[in-house]
């Protein structure tokens, strides 16, 4: 690690990382500063912008190879997740103060980016809107902007949740285009049946911040709910999550809109025994990093996914204890955190060059 980054993490990380940073010394290190800008950027749809936020290192170009984009899941933007202060810094943060020109991305229909007109719409007025392929588009978009940007071939790209089918098939038809592949919570075949939809989905779901804390807490033991997520974080996540949503505060108690496209094409094929795309077609390095209390996307999940990448270079999977679906955001985080790093950082194994 370098000397900075680590004195910023025992200034700011929880007491328990910082104990484990005390034998270490950072008199003279001197403490990093992040630059943060937000930008709209083209989709290549008339009227469609995206919003893209990157941070780096103040006064310092990261080396081509310490670039990543995150893109988010199937109902929340990618901003309050990836880049939710807990006691003073982000993940974003943390990857950037080691270094990495990191950008996050918000599909069409979510965050800050162009919502399409089906979304001023009652939701039963059209049909789901915002498929997977659509927001592999997007993606795609935000990745062509960074490689004009910092005049590269390829980038780091992560996804959460949905935004695995969003990073894995953009990387299955764009090999070259990405350097390493992160999938946080693989989303994959499911065992079990498809859940019943009681009435034909709309364009758009709307969701409370009540069963956004049930499913956040899913499949999680009473005894272990209590310390699971840092004080304060759920509400923190909560109220910037809703914001990002202007219909939101419409209804009472306020509910953020989701596009359903990722729900029918969910419904299509994975919840139906099929494949959304081929994990075969990736031919770059590949980590997926699962934990072990998801109820969303559980870990048979992501095994039978690993089985599937057949023709990367490498790849990884790694299963984090107490933690859930959204364990980027709990108290477990580090963890996450330094096995994500320990796959970016490390340099392609020497039988592989």
């Amino acid at each position: 690690m370098r000397a900075g980054f680590l004195r910023l993490s025992f200034l700011l990380l929880t007491s328990v990382v910082a104990a484990s940073l005390s034998a270490l010394s950072f008199a003279n290190a001197e403490e990093p500063k992040l630059e943060s800008s937000d930008t709209m950027i083209p989709s290549g749809d008339a009227g469609i912008e995206l919003f893209v936020r990157n941070k780096h290192l103040a006064g310092r170009e990261s080396s081509p190879d310490k670039i990543l984009i995150f893109v988010h899941g199937a109902t929340y933007p990618a901003e309050t997740a990836f880049d939710l202060p807990i006691e003073g810094v982000s993940m974003m943060d943390l990857i950037a103060l080691r270094g990495y020109d990191v950008y996050l991305v918000d599909v069409r229909g979510y965050g800050h980016s162009t919502r399409p007109p089906e979304m001023s719409q009652p939701a039963e007025a059209n049909r789901p809107i915002v498929s997977t392929k659509v927001a592999a588009h997007d993606l795609g978009a935000a990745v062509d902007y960074i490689l004009k940007k910092r005049k590269v071939a390829k980038i780091n790209v992560m996804g959460w949740s949905w935004g695995t089918s969003i990073s894995g098939s953009y990387t299955a038809e764009h090999n070259d285009k990405v350097a390493k592949l992160v999938l946080y919570a693989p989303q994959w075949i499911r065992n079990e049946p498809a859940t019943p939809w009681a009435t034909p989905l709309g364009a758009y779901r709307l969701v409370s911040k009540d069963s956004a804390k049930a499913r956040w807490l899913k499949g999680v033991a009473e005894d272990k709910q209590a310390d699971l997520i840092p004080p304060g974080v759920f509400e923190a996540w909560a109220t910037a999550t809703w914001a990002t949503d202007p219909e939101a505060a419409k209804h009472n108690p306020p509910k953020l809109r989701a596009p359903n496209g990722v729900m029918e094409d969910s419904a299509n094929t994975y919840g139906s025994g099929k494949a959304l795309y081929d994990p075969g077609k990736i031919t770059v390095p590949t980590l997926l990093l699962h934990a072990e209390w998801d109820a969303d996307l559980p870990s048979y999940q992501a095994q039978n996914y690993f089985a599937q990448l057949k023709n990367t270079p490498y790849k990884r999977l790694i299963e984090l204890s107490e933690g859930t679906h959204t364990v980027m955001l709990e108290k477990n985080r580090i963890q996450f955190f330094h096995e994500l790093m320990g796959f970016l950082d490390e340099e392609r194994p020497l039988a592989l060059k």
